[in-house]
């Protein structure tokens, strides 16, 4: 009779959104990867202008970090399902920030005092300090360099930067020594490259995208949806990246549109 194989001690070993946040259910038992945090990062800097310390992002971050160094989650891991909001709410003078995941609170904040109880209900906000602005298409391509900063540049992540490179300049042609130009390249160089740590990367085309663009603009649906088109017509697959540049604007559009209401 074939016995048991024990369970591996590093199975029970990662953190969890249950041990970070006071959560129950399918999130409480899910590990915090780095993707999650990443978005929760730009939720953060879009409403506050910044990662705030003692918010969401934060602890995200942290535990993510040392999920992953412990090789209990990886760097392209996601485990959000619907997605992470950052939502700002006025009341009695106050700005109340509300951070939820999957559609389950994770955290209230307010100015003055914590609102909830729990080892990251204080978030810091100094009362004179500027809050982000709308997301822009360069923001949200530095993002897909913290997502998915790992993948070697493809042709459907050239043709999906150019795309947002059209749509944060106006230009519709690729501008020399620009992202779209850097990202081209790149995904001609590694198509002749087959050694893996040998390729450009995504980080390495996108870390300063918005200095490269030159101008941008803040990310709409209809910006999203023409960069995702570009992505999935130049993949062999027709698909797109779950962390990838089309996933990052879309997340940025979605985003902008909570803002705005």
């Amino acid at each position: 009779m074939s016995q048991q194989q024990p369970r591996k001690p590093e199975e029970e070993e990662a953190i969890k959104y249950g041990d970070v946040f006071d959560v129950q259910g399918k999130l409480a038992e899910k590990p915090v990867a780095p993707k999650d945090a990443a978005m929760m990062q730009m939720a953060e800097n879009a409403l506050l202008g910044q990662t705030k310390k003692g918010c969401a992002a934060a602890a995200m971050v942290s535990a993510a970090m040392k999920n992953e160094k412990a090789g209990l989650v990886g760097h392209e891991d996601v485990n959000v399902d619907s997605g992470v909001t950052v939502e700002e709410t006025q009341l009695a003078g106050k700005r109340i920030i509300t951070e939820s995941i999957d559609n389950e609170v994770i955290g209230q904040y307010s100015q003055a005092a914590p609102l909830t109880s729990g080892p990251y209900s204080s978030c810091e906000q100094n009362e004179e300090e500027d809050v982000g602005g709308p997301i822009t298409i360069g923001e949200a391509l530095e993002a897909t360099a913290l997502t998915a900063g790992n993948k070697p540049v493809e042709w459907s992540d050239a043709a999906a930067i150019q795309a947002a490179e059209v749509r944060a300049t106006g230009r519709t042609s690729i501008m020399p020594g620009g992202v779209a130009a850097a990202a081209q390249s790149a995904a001609t160089l590694n198509a002749r490259e087959s050694r893996e740590e040998e390729k450009t990367k995504l980080c390495d085309v996108l870390s300063n995208a918005t200095e490269r663009l030159g101008s941008d603009k803040a990310a709409t649906r209809r910006d999203a949806e023409g960069v995702a088109v570009a992505e999935l017509r130049n993949d062999p697959t027709l698909t797109t990246h779950p962390a990838g540049v089309s996933a990052s604007v879309a997340a940025a559009a979605r985003l902008n549109d909570q803002f705005s209401k």
